[in-house]
């Protein structure tokens, strides 16, 4: 299989482009065609809608005209791929800054469709050379500066697949919108019952209308000011402890006996 020297200033999604081109099998074509590519002899590419029409100077004096296209989505298959980038703010930022997220072909996949061609039957070609081989070199010249262009700008790919840059911006942003009012909506409505719950708990908190249970009752005497030796009363002290009440004094002495 030919390999392609990647330019420096490629970006990812572009030659990704070019990977898949060269994974078709058409070798020694495109070998030509990106001679003719790095010549200059495409001399025009325009983009009308989802079509790419080009000018490329062949041996004939007059230059061949070159039209292709990519089988575009339909807008239900957009809205599912719309709703998946808003569901990710990191692929808004990045192609809101011209970049095209490493990861964007998952979203195509996730609902069934590629952002790439998956075989050379979903490129639609067409030139006006004699060559009856498709892609000639003329359309191939045009395949290679296509990647040049998505380097540039990354939306010409999602044009090819029929959504314009303004068109896919403006969607991201009303569905971003959306989804950020729904959850506004959703949190308020949650906080105000629960709020409604708190005060109504803390109102009836010491309610109890039931009948109590008979064994879960004790009457209990009122509380009074006295204290727990009040209630016990004066503590008895041992007969010949040092108390007024039966021993010796502490202040009386102990008399000497003469014999």
């Amino acid at each position: 299989m030919m390999t392609t020297d990647s330019q420096p200033s490629r970006e990812w999604w572009a030659q990704r482009w070019v990977d898949v081109l060269e994974s078709f099998g058409w070798v020694r074509r495109l070998a030509r065609a990106r001679n003719y590519a790095r010549e200059g002899n495409v001399l025009e590419i325009e983009f009308r809608g989802a079509k790419v029409f080009a000018r490329v100077q062949g041996t004939a004096p007059e230059p061949y005209k070159v039209s292709l296209s990519l089988d575009p989505f339909d807008n239900e298959q957009w809205q599912y791929v719309i709703e998946s980038m808003a569901q990710r703010a990191i692929f808004s930022a990045k192609l809101l800054a011209g970049e095209m997220p490493q990861s964007i072909e998952e979203v195509f996949t996730s609902n069934g469709l590629s952002l790439f061609p998956l075989t050379k039957f979903d490129i639609h070609s067409k030139c006006s050379c004699p060559d009856p081989a498709n892609p000639c070199k003329h359309i191939g010249a045009v395949y290679y500066l296509l990647g040049d262009r998505f380097s540039e700008d990354p939306f010409v790919l999602f044009q090819l697949r029929g959504r314009t840059k303004e068109e896919i911006i403006t969607a991201l942003r009303q569905t971003r919108s959306t989804s950020t009012d729904e959850a506004a909506s959703e949190i308020e409505e949650p906080t105000a019952e629960v709020s409604d719950t708190q005060t109504l708990s803390l109102q009836q908190f010491w309610q109890y209308d039931d009948q109590l249970e008979s064994s879960l009752v004790v009457i209990a005497p009122p509380p009074s000011s006295n204290t727990v030796l009040d209630i016990l009363g004066p503590i008895p002290l041992k007969e010949g402890s040092g108390s007024n009440g039966g021993g010796r004094s502490p202040n009386t002495s102990k008399r000497s006996t003469k014999k």
